[in-house]
């Protein structure tokens, strides 16, 4: 594809960034062509010549060449916003596609998120996130911790730092590939914000989507103090996070069937399933589609933050076996033995 004069001048500030001092046009050459551009050092020059008159990059010397500004820094960050936008989109396709579990053996990998907390914090913890899995406000009733020197983050093989401990919670994600092991597949749409009156819910007050996005939604609505969770909880009126997904409507039996199975092994974080061609609470589906609504694996994580209680969140953290999370009622068995 024929890249424009702009596109041209955007790897040239990319180059440039990546580089520790100030480069010349032939060096800049070389790199531009293992990104399949293919230029002049006197076509490159004049492309310099215009990104200095824009203030984005200085010539030092005519023998060591340009760096970027100030100003040029702030645009490559910019631009890397730009290019990661649909990020979070492309990871939960490949954990979608990764994780093993299968429903017909209940067993196999689950994709899961990781909660930090100040070891000295367990137990407050503890008592923070029972009531919101008792409530079925997040994805299933399972919770794993873990404790210092422990791998926690399977993504980044990281181990749980002294001083804290991980609650690892399974991810919403999981639905997407326990559906397509069965031959459903499914298509995330949003993330956002379902409002609860009378423990039901009545609508989406916040929508960000997942190919709009460079973070979680949920985690950007923790970090933001936007969720409501433990008020949920307690009253039945409140906002946790949610996301919307869409599915052929096709497969509405199976996907009914296997919502009933999910629920026997503590994996039931959908919270609605719509009608075939059907708005779901506001949302429009696409024809020959129909409406999902999950909880957020995160939702514990919320309610953490609304109590006060420092924490540090990563959401599609990879891969865990179900046969190590435990139902969230043996919490108090643990914190009691600090095992």
């Amino acid at each position: 594809m024929k890249q424009t004069p702009q596109d041209i001048r955007k790897r040239i500030l990319k180059v440039l960034a990546r580089l520790d001092g100030p480069a010349g046009a032939s060096r800049i050459a070389e790199l531009l062509r293992g990104w399949g551009v293919d230029l002049s050092e006197r076509s490159i020059r004049l492309h310099l010549a215009q990104l200095d008159r824009e203030g984005l990059t200085e010539l030092q010397s005519r023998r060591a060449g340009r760096k970027l500004t100030a100003r040029g820094h702030r645009e490559v960050d910019r631009g890397d916003v730009v290019e990661r936008l649909g990020f979070i989109s492309g990871q939960i396709d490949e954990l979608t596609y990764k994780m093993g579990f299968r429903l017909r053996t209940s067993s196999g990998t689950l994709v899961v998120n990781t909660t930090l907390v100040p070891a000295e914090n367990e137990a407050a913890a503890v008592e923070v996130v029972r009531p919101v899995f008792a409530a079925r406000l997040g994805m299933g009733s399972r919770l794993l911790i873990r404790r210092a020197g422990e791998l926690y983050d399977v993504a980044r093989a990281a181990k749980v730092p002294p001083g804290k401990i991980a609650l690892v919670t399974v991810c919403s994600v999981t639905l997407n590939g326990i559906l397509l092991k069965e031959g459903i597949p499914v298509t995330s749409r949003y993330g956002g914000l379902l409002e609860f009156r009378n423990h039901l819910p009545v609508r989406f007050v916040e929508l960000l989507e997942y190919g709009g996005t460079t973070q979680d939604p949920l985690e950007l609505f923790i970090r933001a103090r936007m969720t409501r969770v433990r008020q949920c909880v307690q009253s039945g009126e409140g906002v946790v996070g949610a996301s919307f997904r869409e599915f052929p409507s096709s497969a509405l039996p199976d996907v009914l069937k296997i919502r009933d199975q999910l629920r026997l092994i503590g994996l039931d974080g959908i919270r609605a399933v719509g009608m075939p061609n059907q708005p779901l609470y506001g949302i429009p589906v696409g024809e020959g589609r129909t409406g999902l609504i999950v909880l957020g694996g995160l939702n514990p994580a919320a309610a953490l933050t609304e109590a006060g209680l420092v924490s540090e969140n990563r959401s599609l953290a990879g891969l865990l076996d179900y046969r190590e999370f435990p139902e969230f009622r043996h919490l108090n068995m643990w914190t009691q033995r600090g095992e």
